[in-house]
C-alpha cells in the first residue's frame, strides 16, 4: 500500500486532507452516520450510567469527533483545510480559526471524546481546537499506557477505529478494556486486505462477541496505481473474501465489526441495530 506517513503528523491538519483528497478517503464519511446510531443505541440502554464516553483509537487530527459531534460533513472538512484563505494562514492561526469553526458546529448531544494515536502533532491539534476532551500520544503496541490514559478511559461506553486498525493488535485493547469499569462495545471499520480474528480473539477474552456486517462493504479510497490494485485483489481472495465490483473495481473497501457483550447480540443482532438505509 501506499504510505502517507508524511501527512499524518504536522502541525496542523492541512497536509493530510491534500495528501488524501485525490484519492478520495471516504472512511470518516461512512463512520458518521454508523458511529452516531450506535451511539445513541448504547446511551439509549444505559442512561442511569451517566455521560458516555468515546474512546477513538488512531484517532489522527480527531476527524471521527469533529463529524460525529458537529454538523459537518467530510467533504466539508477537504473544502475548510484546502481553501485558499487556509492555505495563508500560520498553524496557530488556523488553530484560532478552527476553535470557532467548530464551536460554531457543535451538536447538543456531543458526548466527551478521548482520541488515542501515536501522532503526538496530530493529537495536540485536535485537543486544541476543541475536538477532543482529552488525548493521549501513545503507542500500546510498542509499551504500557500510561496511568492517566487508564484514568480518562474508565467511563468508555463506545471504541471506535476507522483507520489503523491493520497495525493494531490485543496488545492496544487488552489494558483498555481491563480499565474501562461498564461493559464497552468496539466499533471498527477494518480493511478487507487484512484479518481482523487476532483482535476478536482479544476481545472474546473480555466476554465481548464481535459480528461483522456482511453487507455493504464500504469505500476506503481509490488505489493510487495498478500496483495497489493487483496487492488489494491478492490479499483479499486470499482472505477468503471475494473482489469482484469491489477492490477489482478500482478501490479499498472495508467491513463494518461490532464487539459486544454476549447477550446484547442475542438480543439484537447487528444489522438490526442498525436499522438499515447504510
Amino acid at each position: 500500500m501506499t504510505r502517507f506517513d508524511d501527512a499524518y503528523d504536522q502541525p496542523d491538519p492541512r497536509a493530510y486532507f491534500r495528501a488524501l483528497r485525490p484519492w478520495g478517503y471516504q472512511t470518516p464519511h461512512h463512520a458518521q452516520s454508523v458511529f452516531r446510531r450506535l451511539l445513541a443505541a448504547r446511551t439509549a440502554a444505559e442512561r442511569e450510567q451517566g455521560p458516555a464516553t468515546v474512546l477513538d483509537l488512531c484517532c489522527s487530527y480527531g476527524i471521527n469527533a469533529a463529524l460525529l459531534h458537529h454538523d459537518l460533513t467530510l467533504e466539508e472538512l477537504y473544502e475548510h483545510y484546502a481553501a485558499a484563505d487556509a492555505a495563508a494562514l500560520t498553524t496557530v492561526e488556523l488553530k484560532e480559526r478552527d476553535r470557532s469553526f467548530y464551536a460554531a458546529r457543535r451538536r447538543p448531544d456531543a458526548v466527551r471524546v478521548i482520541g488515542l494515536d501515536m501522532a503526538a502533532h496530530a493529537v495536540f491539534y485536535a485537543r486544541a481546537v476543541g475536538l477532543l476532551d482529552e488525548g493521549f500520544a501513545e503507542n500500546l503496541e510498542a509499551g504500557p499506557p500510561s496511568r492517566a490514559l487508564l484514568r480518562a478511559v474508565r467511563q468508555t461506553r463506545l471504541i471506535t477505529v476507522t483507520g489503523g486498525a491493520s497495525f493494531l493488535s490485543a496488545r492496544t485493547f487488552t489494558p483498555l478494556l481491563a480499565s474501562i469499569e461498564e461493559p464497552v462495545w468496539v466499533a471498527a471499520f477494518v480493511l478487507r486486505t487484512g484479518s481482523y480474528r487476532p483482535i476478536a480473539r482479544g476481545l472474546a477474552d473480555h466476554g465481548l462477541v464481535t459480528e461483522k456486517l456482511t453487507a455493504p462493504t464500504f469505500p476506503q479510497r481509490r488505489f493510487t496505481g495498478e500496483r495497489e490494485r493487483r496487492y488489494a485483489v491478492d490479499a483479499v481472495t486470499a482472505a477468503g473474501e471475494d473482489p469482484r465490483g469491489k477492490e477489482s473495481d478500482g478501490a479499498f473497501h472495508t467491513a463494518l465489526y461490532l464487539s459486544r457483550p454476549a447477550a446484547e447480540v442475542a438480543d439484537v443482532p447487528l444489522s438490526a441495530l442498525l436499522g438499515g438505509g447504510l
